[in-house]
């Protein structure tokens, strides 16, 4: 993938990104090698466009074309009520189980980090036509994944992504400043420590592999998969610490 340099952007929506995604919020980036102001790693994504308004021509089109496949029997209304059921139903719990198994399976950790696809295929879990790669986090390294051009965004692992996730000032304000943003949502890096920012497309799409907390050793996969939250798949926080006092 060739690292583009990023261009700038517009005045960006200053509000802090815990006010744009409420209580508890989250956030996303794609390659950056971080001191901050690093390369982006990119493939078909042009520059970031400014938020846009819906376009109603492109609603009405939508709507024709849908009515004109239900008429011609290739769907029914009822096909496509229970595809986006389906998708609704996904949540961020089948990624925590992915990684509770990377965690405590290293066999498995090397399949996702080599070929994601085939690895949460053996959930059930299938990424369609985008390929799925999955960055580590380490002592060196924190990794953090965003959609500069609209939300592209693993749903089939993580569900529905979150409104802060698709907002203007969380996809032009990670890519130029990962830790300011970061910190915003209580994730505070050691200064060493270098953020690589990782920009999805509608062929890519990236799940961070957080760092196993530790005093979790021995710990079956239930118990380590309720300490991923979808925020640290995104790369915004760190997984949960363990309770020691409910042991």
């Amino acid at each position: 993938m060739a690292g583009l340099r990023r261009c700038s952007f517009g005045r960006p929506d200053r509000r802090p990104l815990r006010t744009l995604a409420g209580i508890g919020g989250e956030t996303p980036v794609s390659g950056i090698d971080a001191h901050d102001n690093a390369d982006h790693d990119h493939t078909d994504h042009g520059p970031t466009p400014l938020e846009r308004e819906p376009d109603p021509a492109i609603a009405l089109q939508e709507m024709a074309l849908r009515e004109l496949l239900i008429e011609k029997g290739i769907f029914t209304a009822d096909d496509i009520r229970r595809a986006m059921e389906a998708m609704e139903a996904r949540s961020p719990a089948m990624g925590a189980r992915v990684v509770a198994r990377a965690w405590s399976d290293q066999a498995f950790k090397t399949a996702l980090l080599t070929h994601g696809n085939s690895a949460v295929a053996t959930f059930g879990v299938s990424m369609g036509v985008a390929e799925l790669t999955v960055v580590e986090n380490t002592p060196e390294v924190h990794n953090v994944i965003v959609c500069t051009l609209c939300s592209c965004y693993p749903r089939a692992l993580l569900g529905i992504p979150p409104s802060w996730y698709k907002s203007k000032s969380y996809r032009s304000r990670v890519v130029r400043d990962p830790r300011g943003v970061l910190a915003e949502f209580g994730t505070t890096l050691p200064p060493g420590m270098k953020v690589r920012v990782h920009d999805s497309t509608a062929d890519l799409r990236f799940l961070v592999l957080p760092r196993r907390p530790a005093g979790t050793d021995g710990w079956y996969a239930d118990a380590l998969a309720s300490l991923v939250t979808r925020d640290c798949l995104i790369g915004v926080a760190m997984a949960r610490a363990p309770d020691t006092t409910a042991l």
